[in-house]
């Protein structure tokens, strides 16, 4: 084993007497660890490939069910423990600053880990060795607001006694992750009232410690990460556009004449949803004209809506990035092209447009959706933890692998979106996916009217925001 400093000598020596009582410690304050495991668990699906650095005596990794799992300790009398606890899982006596294994997992976790390394910085460096590109590194670790608190209950014996080497803020996290090329995905706080008193911690930790100014009192502080890639996951992709359609005759063969070739093959898809003006019709002629020169095809709705057209459209799609287009083209064709390098090279993950930035020409959004987009981009941003400012834009990329698995969990939330643009936005954020917005100048319609109905489709957003809060933001 490495010979420790000194002062790395005497956490290791604490951890060494601490491991025999450690699972009573855990029963005793079963309330904070009941509330810890429902975090990671909302943000790590069951039968994931999970490591936990700083694991103890195996409790938290074994709560996460997964189809691996590895929990590394420098503590060997910790994995001697947890070893005894849970047989079916993997612990082993490593050192994170020096050494991790050479073998990938969907998930890192350090949980209330960072404290007791004395070389952060080395140990965010060996989390290369088991990231692959979609890899999430999920952290917690206390406020340093709560030091004098921790104190006292650890005095009083109602707290597992430990011995930190630092207290780091958040800002200092994102910066050491930073510098070892990693991305921070998301980075809150949570979890207000310790103390198990009936009713009255539950109201405060679900709904009051997402409160402004509450909030920045939390005891437990919390950072999603990923990290960055070299170099483009996918060498030659092939790029799926999806072109809901209803009642836009108009503007179907602007579309297909305008949508640039991207990656190493474009393939667009109309999805037309049961037209009155001939528009059925016309996506068969264009298709026609067009099929020995652009990979075109169509589908029909058998339901309505643009969230339906939208997920059949993707569910029929070959490409390996899936792309969202309006009819309407207020949104120009011409702009794909910077939604299709955004996520091809890897800074971002879901690439949502925005029409918030540049100046819109005349009449292209009324001022009264200007105002209501403008609120709901705010209260979204809220809720999701990442900035988004511009939830309803037409324009939305992902990678066929991620909107995969994002359907493969849609059950979380059900099926609750008429729009098909709060499917994507909560899945992609639950699944923690770096959310990166493309300005996009906003034209008027040259053709058709608008589908949308401000107060009718206002009312559902705002049944949305709360349906996403609970969702999301207060679910502790």
């Amino acid at each position: 084993m490495k010979k420790y400093s000194a002062t790395k000598s005497g956490v290791l020596e604490a951890c060494e007497q601490i491991a025999p009582r450690r699972d009573r410690y855990i029963r005793r304050n079963w309330y904070y660890y009941q509330n810890l495991t429902r975090f990671y668990r909302y943000n790590i699906p069951e039968g994931s490939r999970v490591i936990e650095i700083g694991c103890g005596t195996g409790y938290l990794l074994n709560a996460l069910k997964p189809s691996v799992g590895l929990g590394i300790d420098f503590s060997p009398a910790m994995i001697s423990r947890a070893r005894e606890n849970y047989p079916q899982l993997r612990f082993e006596v490593a050192d994170a600053e020096q050494q991790l294994p050479d073998e990938t997992f969907d998930f890192v976790v350090i949980s209330d880990t960072l404290g007791y390394l004395s070389d952060i910085q080395s140990a965010f460096a060996q989390l290369k060795n088991v990231c692959h590109p979609g890899t999430r590194i999920i952290i917690s670790y206390h406020s340093f607001l709560w030091e004098p608190f921790l104190w006292l209950v650890q005095l009083l014996g109602l707290k597992m006694p430990h011995r930190r080497l630092n207290w780091l803020n958040r800002n200092d996290l994102i910066n050491l992750l930073q510098l070892e090329g990693f991305d921070v995905i998301q980075a809150g706080r949570r979890f207000l009232m310790p103390l198990y008193i009936p009713l009255i911690s539950w109201l405060i930790n679900k709904y009051i410690a997402h409160l402004p100014l509450f909030n920045s009192l939390c005891l437990t502080g919390y950072i999603v990460a990923r990290r960055l890639s070299e170099s483009p996951a996918i060498d030659k992709p092939v790029v799926s556009v999806i072109i809901p359609a209803r009642n836009e005759k108009g503007n179907i063969e602007e579309a297909v004449k305008r949508v640039p070739e991207m990656g190493a093959r474009t393939e667009i898809i109309f999805v037309e949803g049961n037209s009155t003006d001939g528009t059925l019709d016309e996506i068969k002629r264009v298709c026609e004209v067009n099929h020995s020169q652009r990979d075109v095809k169509y589908l029909v709705q058998d339901s309505k809506g643009k969230g339906d057209a939208v997920r059949k459209g993707f569910a029929a799609a070959t490409g390996d990035y899936l792309m969202i287009l309006d009819a309407d083209l207020t949104v120009p064709p011409e702009d794909l092209p910077r939604f299709f390098n955004a996520i091809h090279s890897g800074r971002g993950e879901y690439i949502n447009g925005t029409r918030l930035v540049y100046p819109m020409e005349e009449e292209a959004m009324r001022t009264l959706n200007l105002m209501g987009n403008k609120f709901f981009s705010v209260m979204f941003s809220w809720i999701l933890g990442q900035r988004i400012k511009d939830t309803l834009c037409g324009t939305k990329v992902i990678s066929a692998v991620n909107y995969r698995q994002l359907a493969a969990n849609r059950h979380y939330f059900g099926d609750f979106d008429p729009f098909g643009d709060f499917d994507l936005i909560f899945g992609a954020s639950k699944m923690n996916l770096k959310l990166i917005e493309v300005p996009i100048r906003y034209r008027a319609r040259t053709y058709g009217d608008t589908n949308i109905s401000r107060f009718k489709h206002g009312w559902l957003l705002l049944k949305m925001v709360v349906y996403a809060s609970l969702k999301i933001k207060f679910k502790a």
